[in-house]
């Protein structure tokens, strides 16, 4: 009965993607969003988890959370409380740990635009992310978020995070595998993620984070756009919205 209802729950979402790695198998497992899961070298990484319990289903516990941006669709309470992060690490960056419940603060490593850390093996640097042009007033000040790139084995991981095509996110070197967002009015159309892509070219480039006020963007023109002109980056499309 258990074994039936788990695959039930697992049903749910969409399939993960395998990659080799000089550490093993490094397995995505897309959620929804900017919501992902992340195993590699026998850690569980979650990254902005948001939808309960229940979006996590069959995943196993966090050894790492990632947490770009204080907004809900990246930081989420009430998904915290509900999953077990007893011993997790939390990364983060400062206005994220200042909205973090007192009972994760200890658990919270704090990191600033470009720097950079390990934890629990596994190098990581801060990326800037922020909208154009720079404002007081804008959705995504520049300093407030992180996106993060992960080293992994032998693969650079990148996961944007709210951003435009700002110029530390186009002079990005060495990704094998990019996570970039591209909603409006939040971070970017597909026409400017299709040029920054183009401008750090990832070997494998995933559009995530892409329903905005009008719906979800079109990834299959995205995906044109940067093909057009570049066949060597892989565009994948994955189902990030399983209940649509």
């Amino acid at each position: 009965m258990f074994a039936v209802a788990l695959l039930q729950a697992n049903a749910q979402h969409a399939t993960p993607d395998k990659f080799k790695t000089s550490k093993g198998d490094l397995t995505i497992q897309p959620i929804e969003h900017a919501t992902m899961v992340l195993n590699w070298d026998g850690k569980t990484i979650y990254v902005d988890p948001t939808g309960g319990a229940a979006a996590f289903s069959g995943m196993g516990k966090p050894d790492m959370i990632l947490l770009t941006d204080i907004h809900g669709d990246h930081m989420s309470t009430e998904t915290l409380d509900a999953l077990d992060t007893e011993g997790a690490v939390f990364v983060v960056p400062q206005a994220v740990a200042d909205q973090l419940p007192e009972k994760y603060k200890g658990q919270a490593k704090v990191m600033g635009n470009g720097e950079s850390i390990t934890e629990l093996g596994i190098p990581i640097k801060a990326v800037p992310m922020y909208n154009l042009p720079e404002s007081a007033d804008a959705k995504h000040v520049k300093g407030r978020g992180n996106g993060y790139i992960l080293n992994l084995g032998n693969k650079n991981i990148y996961i944007s995070g709210d951003t435009e095509g700002v110029p530390e996110v186009r002079g990005l070197k060495n990704i094998d595998v990019a996570f970039l967002s591209m909603n409006l009015p939040y971070t970017m159309d597909i026409e400017q993620a299709a040029s920054t892509t183009l401008d750090f070219k990832p070997k494998i480039i995933y559009p995530y984070h892409f329903r905005g006020q009008g719906g979800l963007a079109d990834v299959e023109a995205f995906k044109k756009l940067v093909n057009d002109k570049n066949k060597n980056i892989e565009v994948r499309l994955r189902d990030w919205y399983p209940a649509q």
